[in-house]
């Protein structure tokens, strides 16, 4: 069983989100479905990332840093996927907030992009390969 089932993310205009969501989340392996409702991708049948269109126009961009969602990181087997995850990112329309770099704070090994979407969405593409085991 995942330990996360779904997400869902509220958007101002649900047909620019989707276009700026589904290059990322098709090129993660996520499998999209269109609902009534909202529109939906789904990683081996059991996690699920759904946009839904807001109740209320106006009423987004959400603010980094405000109360509410801060980012979602999105693991990547090397610092070549986080590369190529970002550039297809900024290709669908998304804003670089930073682009790909170590960030030795966390550890020399972490590697990371962070990219934000027209509703102020902000998710992470990140490498941070295990800790090499010392003899």
């Amino acid at each position: 069983m995942p330990l996360l089932d779904h997400l869902g993310i509220t958007v101002e205009d649900l047909p620019r989100a989707v276009a700026q969501f589904d290059p990322v989340l098709t090129a993660l392996g996520m499998e999209r479905t269109d609902g009534d409702t909202g529109v939906a991708w789904y990683v081996d049948d059991e996690t699920e990332l759904i946009l839904f269109p807001a109740r209320e126009a106006g009423t987004g961009p959400h603010r980094h840093g405000t109360v509410g969602w801060q980012h979602l990181a999105f693991t990547m087997d090397s610092r070549d996927e986080v590369d190529r995850l970002h550039a297809i990112a900024l290709a669908a329309g998304w804003t670089a907030v930073r682009e790909p770099k170590p960030y030795t704070r966390f550890n020399e090994r972490y590697y990371a992009s962070f990219v934000e979407d027209d509703n102020g969405i902000r998710i992470e593409f990140m490498h941070n390969p295990p800790k090499p085991v010392s003899d």
